[in-house]
């Protein structure tokens, strides 16, 4: 029952964590609470598995804030031209259909994880799938193992890869926060990412039809103005969603809770400011209704609502309404508002805000500061992303530096 490294948790870090480890020659177990290994894995991109994107190192680290240059060693070592030969080494063949944005060839979450879980039993790793990890085993120096209740597994290290809070139902309760603690590890404030939103306004109930592309949100706050992102949206029944809101939801939540209530300005004209939607107008028929002018910017759902929001008349020709009705009207089109009221919370969340502190982890090895042979990677971290293969990126990425196991377990 003694093995050179246990991993706890397989999803895409602890899966790449326990490979990297055995094809070094270690033993390996992993363990998982859930009866199939990769289950949110297999939830990723709509089922698609948006595995990486083709982003320049350092354009991909930009987009993880401020704290993203502990990613930097993990990334250099295992970067998207590196996970998609490894992917295909063990059967995956992967694309970029846009240039940017990676997956398996057939869109498939469940080809990567058959994948993954083929290269485990090739490497003999012994997995054990329905057992939950409820404590580490360590002498406040060194971790030696793990126990699963009254069972004890010990091991030379440790992989924590348990993930953060979002999609319970796939398994993700947030044990890996009591095992850090237990460690000494500070967790940071939790927070769900990635995530629809909603909002006060009643009127996007109307617009729920279509979905509007080049949308560019800008969180309109003092403190906060310089947070944008850009993407499709799709109006819900009381709110938003789609890739941009998921890229700018990891940023509100922690808004939400210190303000209740948070400020959005949207750009639905794909970019248009204010001058450029005056050149616009100018350019179009002068005696066509408002309502036919705004059909050339906007869905019709979203142009009734630009009329009521403005007052405007839409049988009347733009150039007929009074002047305070026009210059709303393109005040609204450059940025319409809306307020952000809450969240379906880690029910809907795909992603973790915070998490085990990144000042107590070695970011050369991933290796704990706290307690040698213990080791973290993926979601359980705080450090996170926007959508489009960051995450799963860096996921992996992590998981193949703490498979390393840098402490050297054969000197240990």
């Amino acid at each position: 029952m003694r093995y050179d490294l246990i991993v706890v948790g397989a999803g895409p870090a602890g899966c790449i964590a326990a490979i990297t480890a055995a094809r070094l020659g270690h033993s390996v177990l992993l363990i998982e609470k859930l009866a199939q290994i990769g289950a949110k894995l297999k939830a990723t991109g709509g089922g698609r598995c948006n595995l990486t994107n083709t982003l320049p190192q350092e354009a991909f680290i930009e987009r993880f804030g401020k704290e993203a240059r502990f990613m930097r060693d993990a990334l250099s070592a295992f970067d998207h031209e590196r996970l998609i030969a490894f992917f295909e080494g063990i059967g995956v063949a992967c694309h970029a259909p846009d240039g940017y944005r990676v997956f398996p060839v057939d869109h498939k979450a469940t080809t990567v994880v058959a994948a993954l879980e083929r290269e485990l039993e090739r490497l003999h790793v012994t997995l054990l799938r329905r057992k939950r990890v409820t404590a580490l085993l360590h002498d406040g120096a060194c971790v030696h193992g793990v126990f699963c209740g009254e069972e004890r597994f010990e091991a030379d290290a440790v992989v924590i890869a348990t993930g953060g809070l979002g999609y319970a139902q796939l398994g993700a309760e947030g044990d890996g926060y009591a095992l850090a603690q237990s460690a000494g590890h500070s967790i940071s404030t939790l927070y769900p990412a990635m995530m629809p939103l909603h909002v006060k306004e009643s009127w996007v109930e109307r617009c729920r039809a279509d979905t509007i592309s080049g949308v560019t949100i800008r969180i309109d706050l003092p403190k906060a103005k310089k947070i944008t992102a850009k993407g499709d949206l799709i109006f819900t029944k009381n709110g938003i969603r789609g890739p941009v809101v998921l890229d700018v939801a990891r940023e509100i939540t922690p808004l939400l809770e210190r303000y209740g209530e948070v400020p959005l300005l949207l750009n639905l004209t794909h970019g248009r400011n204010e001058e450029q939607i005056r050149a616009h107008i100018k350019a179009q028929n002068p005696h066509q209704s408002t309502l036919e002018l705004l059909r050339t910017l906007l869905p019709p759902s979203l142009c009734e609502v630009m009329l009521e929001l403005s007052n405007a008349d839409e049988t009347a020709s733009f150039g007929k309404q009074a002047g305070i009705v026009r210059e709303r009207l393109i005040g609204l089109l450059a940025w319409t508002p809306l307020h952000v009221s809450g969240h379906e919370g880690f029910a809907q969340a795909m992603i973790t805000r915070g998490g085990v502190s990144l000042r107590e982890i070695d970011p050369a090895t991933l290796q704990s500061k706290k307690l040698r042979g213990l080791y973290f990677c993926g979601e359980v971290m705080d450090l996170d992303g926007p959508c489009g293969g960051y995450n799963l990126q860096w996921s992996f990425a992590g998981g193949a530096l703490a498979g390393h196991l840098k402490h050297n377990i054969k000197d240990a």
